[in-house]
């Protein structure tokens, strides 16, 4: 699924190539995804200029004159560039072309993504409203995680996955974020100490800010806005190494499932 720095970088794809363009048309193939694809969009966005390209948690948001096209990729969807005359492919499901006739094509194998329309505030719409904060900025700290995990029993690592908490933690990260904080996933989060909260906090901007810088991670379906895979998976410490070395101390990295998600640590580095 693309996480956070997928997204990211999807959003720093795209933006150079449609930021202050008009719409031109918006052509829907198919609009049966995981929620209807709003049906104003083709007769509200085509003469509407494109006056930012956003992000909150895994959602972009598109925001033209009067509205929000809000995106979200699914298990698989990716965004591309395309030229007009490029023929769609059988998942090709969405345009959006504009005046100039660059085309934004919104691509969605599984079709559990989403392509919505809100005239209010996006940060409000139903799907972002609870969202927690992004864990780049200042208001996720480690005194904000110490807060939130108070005296609970469920593991850390479940904790940090979960968006209402803060967005963005997937769990190929939150596996790595771990790791490099030398923290047990299953701890229970209240169990942790202020110094652990701190290497935590630290730990996944850290690994979310290199995670954007190259890419994002390849796994199965993720391609960027230029159709180039990801390159973080060659830098994971943990993550689907399942009985390999560790990186650091050569024992073999530990495999169990926490919450139904496959997660991966080492018993030496880990506390």
């Amino acid at each position: 699924m693309p996480e956070l720095p997928e997204v990211e970088t999807s959003r720093r794809g795209i933006a150079p190539h449609i930021l202050g363009k008009t719409f031109k048309a918006v052509e829907v193939r198919e609009p049966r995804l995981r929620w209807p694809v709003s049906a104003e969009i083709g007769a509200v966005l085509p003469g509407q200029t494109l006056r930012s390209v956003e992000r909150r948690g895994k959602y972009l948001l598109l925001g033209a004159e009067t509205g929000t096209l809000i995106l979200h990729l699914g298990m698989s969807g990716n965004l591309r560039i395309t030229a007009p005359d490029q023929l769609p492919g059988k998942h090709d499901h969405v345009d959006f072309v504009f005046a100039d006739d660059t085309v934004l094509r919104f691509n969605d194998q599984r079709k559990f993504g989403a392509a919505l329309w809100t005239s209010a505030d996006p940060l409000q719409h139903p799907l972002l409203a609870e969202l927690g904060p992004e864990p780049l900025s200042a208001e996720f700290d480690a005194a904000y995680l110490q807060r939130r995990a108070g005296q609970r029993s469920a593991c850390i690592k479940s904790l940090i996955m979960d968006s209402h908490i803060v967005v963005g933690v997937g769990n190929i990260y939150a596996s790595e974020s771990l790791f490099l904080a030398g923290v047990l996933p299953t701890r229970a989060a209240g169990s942790l100490q202020t110094t652990e909260f701190e290497r935590l906090a630290a730990a996944i901007k850290t690994i979310l800010g290199k995670a954007i810088e190259q890419g994002g991670t390849t796994l199965r379906d993720f391609t960027n806005a230029e159709g180039k895979p990801g390159y973080f998976k060659q830098a994971l410490a943990v993550y689907g190494r399942g009985g390999e070395p560790c990186r650091t101390c050569a024992e073999p990295v530990r495999h169990l499932k926490i919450g139904q998600r496959a997660s991966y640590y080492c018993g030496r580095c880990q506390r």
